[in-house]
């Protein structure tokens, strides 16, 4: 039988998304426990769910009936949360999932989807799962949007669609101004805004663009709780979409998409706010820490980040050797070598002992200069 014949012809030639290596993988090749692990690869919370969502996930009675298709309780928490009716806010599993679906309701195949890349790998990934092409505006040098590229490529593809724009910028923490947002919102498109780390720019006086979908009829904006609430192993995220697409949205997504135990934390973690904002501020000030110690190190260039992590550039060796060596004392960094990134590290905030081990760590595998 040919099985070739039975396949999408254009997945044969897609590049697979590649994720981080599994935690458990991770420490029996370095031969350590967990616990002397110090996982700074994958911008994860370390402090994990607040106590209020772990005693929610506790006392659970549920698990065995198969969710609210709505997340009715779960909305009605956002809503009280972000002052937005719930008629607009639609949870997921995991803002991927949002994605997916934004993209599966608007790309007939061969529609184009503008990416500013160096930035979140998912937004291509999943515009070729969907039969979409992908038109790269690369960022300039320092990461900045090229605000004059983006219009002139969406009035060169006449079947553009959707602008994915992501603020805090992963990987490099760049946050994008409102100037720059109202001027691409004046294209003809859907601009998906992710907003996945805006809570730790939020923390430092730079407000969220969520009520901006009140306004603008061709934006949705996502978040997650993966970063804020320390829920990135339970997959939520929710978006607040503009009317015309959110009844398209409704229509084709899984119906038990959001599960019982993810719907219960999320809630109850919403009510711990001040909780939360207390562990936002201690992840900004460890970035903060991070980013200072790495730039007096003579030889890691930091940019300025508004995220929980810091990207910095690698002088002296390659980012792959650095994150190796790292890696046998026990730190977990992600490296990249792709275009716009070529030797760069990004490094997650951490607890303030996770931030002494890693300075430790980078003064004991620092280059050797010549000479």
């Amino acid at each position: 039988m040919n099985h070739a014949r039975l396949l999408r012809a254009d997945l044969r030639a897609m590049e697979a998304y590649t994720p981080i290596v599994p935690f458990e993988v991770l420490s029996t090749r370095l031969g350590r426990p967990p616990s002397d692990i110090v996982k700074l690869d994958a911008n994860e919370n370390p402090y994990g769910p607040p106590p209020g969502a772990l005693a929610a996930l506790a006392a659970g009675r549920g698990y065995h009936i198969y969710p609210d298709p709505e997340a009715t309780a779960l909305r009605q928490a956002l809503s009280a949360d972000t002052g937005l009716p719930k008629e607009r806010l639609l949870a997921g599993m995991g803002a991927d999932e949002l994605i997916d679906l934004v993209l599966r309701a608007l790309l007939e195949p061969g529609d184009a989807v503008l990416n500013c890349p160096p930035t979140f790998g998912m937004y291509p990934f999943s515009t070729a799962v969907n039969g979409g092409r992908t038109v790269a505006v690369p960022r300039d040098p320092d990461f900045a949007l090229d605000v004059d590229g983006i219009i002139a490529a969406a009035s060169a593809e006449p079947r553009a669609k959707v602008l994915f724009l992501c603020s805090p910028n992963n990987p490099d923490g760049g946050v994008i101004d409102d100037e720059a947002l109202r001027r691409l919102l004046a294209l003809p498109l859907l601009v998906v805004l992710d907003e996945a780390y805006v809570d730790f720019a939020i923390a430092e006086g730079m407000p969220g663009r969520l009520h901006w979908v009140m306004d603008y009829d061709n934006l949705a904006v996502l978040r997650t709780f993966s970063k804020l609430a320390g829920l990135a192993g339970l997959r939520l995220g929710y978006g607040a979409f503009p009317e015309w697409l959110l009844s398209y949205l409704w229509k084709i997504k899984p119906p038990y998409n959001v599960n019982v135990a993810a719907a219960l934390a999320a809630v109850a973690a919403l009510a711990e706010r001040e909780w939360l904002a207390d562990r936002v501020g201690r992840l900004v000030a460890e970035r903060a820490r991070i980013a200072r110690e790495a730039a007096a190190l003579g030889w890691l260039r930091p940019f300025p980040s508004r995220a929980n992590f810091v990207l910095c550039r690698v002088d002296g060796m390659p980012a792959a050797a650095l994150q190796r060596a790292l890696a046998a004392e026990g730190i977990l960094v992600r490296h990249f070598d792709k275009p716009g990134l070529r030797d760069c590290i990004r490094i997650s905030a951490g607890r303030p002992e996770d931030t002494d081990r890693l300075l430790a760590a980078l003064r004991r595998v620092a280059p050797r200069s010549e000479g």
